[in-house]
């Protein structure tokens, strides 16, 4: 993750955009990059989302990228590590779902018990 992050802060300098990421235009690129990857699966049913033609799975895949390398941009900016704050949510997640109480439950973790 380290070694992406330093190759899209070089391709930005690279191309004087550094002016441009701020963390406002980062998000916000970053949520457009979103809806583009949501646009390719729109009134898809489940079972056409699971099972997408070639040339969809690449442009899906081609939208992912840009929002991870957006994603990457702006925890750079931020000087957070996304791989450590990906690692504690994951734990926390944990805490909040535990797996014996929610195996197979869509819910939020606020609609059941945790025996806290």
């Amino acid at each position: 993750m380290k070694k992406l992050m330093q190759e899209v802060r070089a391709f930005a300098e690279e191309r004087d955009w550094d002016q441009f990421h701020t963390p406002k235009n980062l998000s916000m690129a970053l949520a457009v990059e979103a809806a583009e990857i949501m646009e390719h699966f729109q009134w898809l049913t489940p079972s056409e989302s699971r099972d997408l033609p070639e040339e969809k799975r690449k442009a899906v895949g081609d939208e992912i990228g840009d929002v991870l390398l957006y994603l990457v941009r702006l925890a750079d900016k931020l000087g957070l590590d996304p791989v450590v704050l990906a690692t504690q949510k994951l734990e926390a997640n944990r805490l909040k779902y535990p797996a014996d109480q929610v195996r197979g439950s869509a819910r939020k973790y606020t609609e059941y018990e945790r025996g806290v």
